[in-house]
């Protein structure tokens, strides 16, 4: 593509719930939150903005492909890079977020840990280490 496509603007999340996502993204993570209205909610992520979307809305959007139930399991997994992923790791309990896995050292230079937002989509937390 030669440059053509470069700098992720924007991730697109489907949400079941959009109350609970958006609780969870401006009140549990603390990021700002750039737009909202009845179907959508949109944050400020650092150079990404994360929208949230209803999972009914989002049928037209990505037409012909469908938008998958919950518990069709992940496909994709999304990272945060951080300094400390023990102090995210202690932030995010104290928000009352679960921490699914870890933290842990990874075989190739991160440590990392997971959780998971309302609507079940992965979030990696990751911090650059000395390899193992």
């Amino acid at each position: 593509m030669g440059g053509l496509l470069h700098d992720l603007g924007a991730i697109t999340l489907f949400c079941d719930d959009l109350e609970a996502s958006r609780s969870f993204y401006g009140d549990a993570l603390g990021w700002t939150l750039l737009f909202a209205d009845d179907n959508s909610a949109a944050f400020d992520a650092g150079n990404t903005i994360v929208n949230l979307l209803r999972a009914d809305e989002a049928v037209e959007l990505i037409a012909p492909a469908v938008v998958a139930p919950r518990t069709a399991g992940s496909r994709m997994q999304l990272s945060i890079f951080t300094d400390d992923v023990d102090a995210a790791c202690d932030s995010l309990r104290t928000a009352g977020i679960a921490i699914a896995s870890g933290p842990m050292n990874r075989p190739w230079g991160m440590r990392t840990a997971t959780f998971h937002d309302p609507s079940g989509h992965v979030w990696e937390i990751a911090q650059e280490i000395a390899e193992a």
